[in-house]
């Protein structure tokens, strides 16, 4: 199991970036694909098309999202920690991805990168 930090500057408000990652209907605009998600604590989320799925545990609206992520049968839960901070080129968005599986570990830290928050990135600079 590794873990992954990383900070990502998004060009767009701290409550922007939340709904982009919140928002069920904001979140199929950026990534071209229906979502399932609720900020409701304990509801399930689904995105692209099923291929990251878990629990929602914990939101601080406009600040801060924690989820579980699924792989199958772990030990310990993968947990995903996002922190959003207001800066001058918008959003500084602090992510900490724990437990991920050792063979899971390249495509997820690029998944971070490209598809997620580089989604959100170039959803907003084309705003």
């Amino acid at each position: 199991m590794k873990d992954f930090k990383k900070y990502y500057t998004i060009p767009a408000t701290p409550e922007e970036v939340y709904a982009a990652i919140t928002n069920p209907l904001t979140i199929e605009l950026w990534t071209g694909e229906p979502a399932q998600m609720s900020t409701e604590a304990g509801s399930e989320f689904a995105m692209w098309d099923g291929s990251i799925s878990g629990k929602n545990l914990e939101f601080e609206e406009g600040k801060k999202v924690v989820q579980q992520w699924y792989f199958g049968e772990q030990e310990e839960p993968s947990i995903v920690t996002i922190k959003l901070h207001a800066d001058k080129y918008g959003t500084s968005a602090e992510l900490k991805h724990t437990n991920i599986p050792d063979e899971a570990y390249d495509d997820i830290v690029e998944g971070w990168t490209d598809s997620y928050f580089g989604g959100i990135a170039d959803f907003y600079s084309v705003q």
